[in-house]
């Protein structure tokens, strides 16, 4: 081989070395036992799949080249259409990696749902008996992440920490626009909405710092809606959550709604105290008091308005109405107008 050549093998070669450099490859080798079986599920079906990839693009080019123009050897048979051997082949096998494709995912998927309490914290270490799951509460917000603490009583915007081989298990909702929680470290991403709840259980094993961002478009400060997640001991993340604390700020209602304002690239912030029913509030979209919350306003609407229940909600057509039967009554009211009869005036506040 001429010495030209050779040196661009090499360069070639030196270049793609450089290029897979830069990959990542923390999602297919992950630290997190949830995300680590996810990465096996992916390299389990990428190889089922290049089991018919492979052999197809291989005969493409030998056929290619076998039965080129120039090739007068190549057996010609213009009348040839059926093979059952043939058939036989093309189409059991694709069968039989569908067949083995479907059963590994839907297994997996009933595994490793989101929902789904942890009964392991690492490949053959079940959950130790006691331990409870660490409970996050989380809010996306425009262009931020809070995270709410309740067994500690702290929160931070912008900093997540857990303890290495303690289950994590993470309320989800968002203040405005749906986004998506993802620690590629951890566990695949969830939807955060408002209004409604997701749940996502996981589990780090391995101590170290990494990182967490929104995997859905919300807006213009969506390119800087990222935080750091640190993995920590039990005594490092003891130390972590006194550092939290030694910050002296107490987030509660007024505070959040001052967070709450669209913000680009937001500082981390650390709270000492939270509102205990701060999270809640923002689920049910009534953090300024005058407003209804949600849980509040669906059980009047159970009750078919007005408080009344049943039947009694609806009320009758006036003689000579030939629309049907009873109806829903609705009317529009300002805040200042008097509660209508049998409506609670006094509407409770978590």
């Amino acid at each position: 081989m001429s010495l030209p050549k050779t040196l661009c093998r090499l360069l070639a070669a030196a270049s793609l070395a450089v290029l897979l450099g830069g990959c990542n490859t923390i999602l297919l080798n992950a630290p997190g036992d949830v995300a680590r079986q996810q990465g096996n599920l992916i390299i389990i079906a990428t190889v089922l799949m290049l089991i018919i990839i492979v052999p197809v693009i291989c005969l493409t080019l030998f056929f290619a080249w076998r039965y080129r123009a120039s090739n007068s050897k190549a057996t010609y048979k213009p009348d040839w259409d059926h093979s059952l051997q043939l058939e036989l082949v093309v189409w059991s096998a694709p069968l039989l990696i569908i067949i083995a494709l479907g059963s590994i995912t839907w297994i997996t998927t009933h595994t490793l749902d989101p929902y789904r309490p942890l009964e392991r914290i690492a490949e053959g270490k079940p959950v130790p008996e006691g331990v409870e799951p660490l409970e996050v509460e989380v809010v996306s917000l425009d262009w931020k992440w809070l995270f709410i603490y309740p067994e500690q009583g702290i929160a931070t915007v912008n900093e997540l920490a857990a303890p290495v081989d303690r289950p994590i298990r993470f309320k989800l909702t968002s203040s405005t626009v749906m986004n998506a929680f993802y620690v590629p470290a951890l566990a695949g991403m969830i939807y955060t909405m408002p209004g409604m709840q997701t749940e996502l259980n996981a589990v780090i094993s391995t101590e170290g710092e990494y990182e967490g961002f929104s995997s859905n478009y919300s807006g213009a400060g969506f390119s800087g809606m990222r935080f750091r997640f640190h993995a920590l001991s039990q005594e490092g993340f003891d130390a972590w959550v006194g550092k939290v604390r030694e910050s002296g700020r107490e987030l509660g209602r007024e505070g959040y709604l001052e967070l709450e304002k669209p913000s680009v690239r937001e500082p981390v912030h650390h709270f000492a105290a939270v509102d205990p029913a701060l999270y809640e509030a923002v689920l049910n979209r009534c953090v300024d008091p005058r407003r209804m919350c949600l849980h509040e306003m669906m059980a009047i609407d159970a009750g078919n308005g007005s408080g009344r229940t049943r039947m009694e909600g609806l009320e009758a057509r006036s003689r000579g109405d030939l629309r049907g039967g009873r109806y829903v009554q609705s009317a529009m009211c300002a805040a200042g107008d008097a509660p209508a009869p049998g409506l609670a005036t006094t509407l409770s506040r978590s």
